[in-house]
């Protein structure tokens, strides 16, 4: 394929929503598999909805999924810019083309005169669409409409016939232009229609394939008809299916986190991320799961992308997000982590640094149990301070292995090092005078030093906490416990 030119591009009126995001992956991997170009394209022109920093927030979660683009608001480029905002001039030169050309035309109907239409329709079990009423007005009409103080639209003159369109994941799809009826180009307040500003950007922009999701499919059409129109060829199409929630109903904040903010907020790992939204909708060879973004890359083809909808399922994305991070070495966890504990009071960021070597080396025993970074707050808590909390098994565990603990404490006392053998030699010796073994033996020391009776390798933590500590909480835990 040559001059392969693709873009994603979201509305600035709130958070990236994980679909959006898929759709920008797609086209991203599509253009980075076959040497093309990535554009990112902002459509600000939705004034009421926009909302403030929105541009900036999805801009900085697109990079925190690793996706980079060619050309851009912030980039520049040959065929900027890339904000719809300030591309206006160029919206009027276009729709004062097709204007002159008789494609075009000012209809001074009103949003109430409208909506009545529109209600008519309904009440008649008609679908409604413009009926054309200002199509053929003369300029005495059209003076007199004006005199009345109304701001016209301009509509789009639909021709008929039927629109045939190839689709790279539907295949053939054909609609009958005499059921769309004449749509608006331009709004009363020079504001461009979407449909209308997407057609001028694509041509100008050179896209040459538009891969979005199928909600879009409605939109095709319109689009395909304003490119001839245009003199311009259309780009070939692709609309992936859409992500259902696991009730197989259209995914919404109901049914949770759905956006890339709030899971880079709850600590998930990006690369998962991106790993999980190329398995919603596209079916990789062979039976693999994980990939990095680079063997993505090697082997994503639009052909795979599937036509039935996806289903979300958080419980595979958490899974994937551990299986990233158990995969990380010890010290760039800990980097990741660093903010979540912070930001949990369990210790300052000063603190952090001060104890970074003791916090890593708590890392390494805990993150096999780690599915996001935020979890180690609650993973490393029993190691990092004395528990605070006891479960009920941990409290029983410690009252019936009193008698063993406190024959624990003797042991320790005069030790001024430990590591893994020294207190497994420890226990060796407690089994032999007690005749303890397995969770017997372990529950009750564990239950004293982390408030729970399960938990990371028990002397591995007696090695990092050392043997002041580990008396310091079993005598707390007897003197909290038994009488």
């Amino acid at each position: 394929m040559e001059n392969i030119r693709v873009r994603f591009a979201p509305s600035p009126t709130g958070y990236l929503h994980i679909g959006g995001a898929r759709t920008a992956l797609f086209n991203w991997l599509f253009a980075r598999s076959t040497g093309g170009r990535f554009i990112l394209r902002i459509e600000d022109t939705d004034i009421k909805r926009g909302l403030e920093d929105s541009e900036k927030k999805i801009i900085d979660d697109l990079k925190w999924l690793g996706l980079d683009w060619d050309e851009g608001p912030d980039k520049g480029g040959e065929y900027g810019p890339y904000r719809q905002t300030e591309r206006l001039e160029l919206y009027n030169s276009k729709v004062n083309y097709l204007l002159e050309k008789g494609l075009a035309y000012k209809c001074y109907c009103t949003e109430e005169e409208l909506k009545a239409r529109r209600e008519e329709a309904l009440a008649r079990k008609e679908t409604p669409r413009y009926d054309g009423r200002c199509r053929d007005l003369t300029e005495e009409e059209q003076a007199r409409l004006s005199g009345e103080g109304r701001e016209p639209t301009i509509r789009f003159k639909v021709p008929p016939g039927v629109i045939v369109i190839n689709d790279m994941v539907k295949g053939e799809v054909s609609f009958d232009a005499g059921l769309i009826g004449d749509f608006v180009l331009m709004k009363s307040n020079g504001i461009p229609s979407y449909n209308f500003a997407v057609v001028v950007d694509d041509s100008g922009m050179k896209i040459s394939h538009v891969m979005r999701g199928d909600e879009h499919l409605i939109n095709t059409p319109r689009q395909v008809m304003l490119f001839v129109a245009l003199g311009e060829k259309p780009p070939e199409y692709g609309h992936v299916s859409m992500i259902l929630a696991p009730d197989h109903t259209k995914l919404s904040k109901r049914h949770g986190t759905t956006s890339v903010s709030e899971f880079r907020d709850q600590g998930y790992h990006p690369a998962a991320l991106v790993n999980y939204l190329a398995l919603l909708g596209w079916s990789p060879p062979g039976d693999r799961e994980i990939f990095t973004l680079q063997e993505l890359v090697e082997n994503f083809d639009p052909a795979r992308l599937a036509k039935n909808p996806a289903i979300y399922d958080k419980i595979k994305l958490t899974w994937l997000s551990g299986q990233y991070i158990k995969n990380e070495p010890a010290e760039k966890i800990f980097e990741s982590c660093a903010p979540y504990i912070a930001a949990s009071g369990l210790m300052s960021g000063q603190e952090l640094e001060a104890r970074r070597d003791f916090i890593i080396s708590a890392i390494e025993l805990v993150k096999d149990g780690l599915n996001t970074y935020e979890d180690s707050v609650k993973l490393l808590r029993p190691l990092i301070s004395p528990p605070g909390e006891f479960t009920p098994e941990a409290e029983n565990a410690v009252k019936e292995g009193a008698a063993l603990l406190k024959s624990l404490i003797e042991k320790l006392s005069g030790l001024g090092t430990m590591d893994a053998e020294k207190f497994k030699l420890i226990l060796s010796e407690l089994k032999n005078e007690t005749g303890f073994k397995g969770k017997q033996l372990y529950m009750p020391i564990r239950s004293a030093l982390i408030g729970e009776v399960h938990g990371p390798d028990l002397a591995a933590s007696a090695a990092l906490l050392g043997p002041y500590e580990i008396k310091k909480r079993v005598v707390s835990a007897l003197e909290r416990f038994v009488s």
